[in-house]
């Protein structure tokens, strides 16, 4: 049959992580902090049969659309995060402008 995998993004607050599910099965994560109006970004993972796939890059780009929705500042302690910020320098905003430095954007 083969095509396109059915992707789901869903939020997990009791794990502290949005996690990406791929046709059913967990894919990878993203692991958070979150306090007021900020959430920090810890660390993506993604398991090894399914990396390569771009479901980084959408998961990703999924929290960070949720940041913006919900008004929150972003802190990209993970450096996949902070890569796909400086490809992506539209979500730039996102991130306090005096904290920019120190994560090297």
């Amino acid at each position: 049959m083969g095509g396109d995998p059915d992707i789901r993004v869903t939020d997990n607050p009791d794990a502290q992580r949005y996690e990406i599910e791929a046709d059913g099965h967990l894919a990878g994560f993203l692991d958070y902090r979150s306090r007021a109006s900020r959430i920090a970004l810890v660390h993506t993972g993604i398991e090894p049969a399914f990396e390569g796939q771009g479901l980084a890059s959408r998961l990703i780009a999924h929290v960070l659309d949720q940041a913006r929705a919900r008004s929150l500042e972003v802190l990209p302690h993970c450096p996949y995060v902070r890569a796909y910020i400086q490809r992506h320098p539209e979500y730039l905003e996102l991130v306090p402008e005096g904290a920019r430095t120190r994560f090297g954007l």
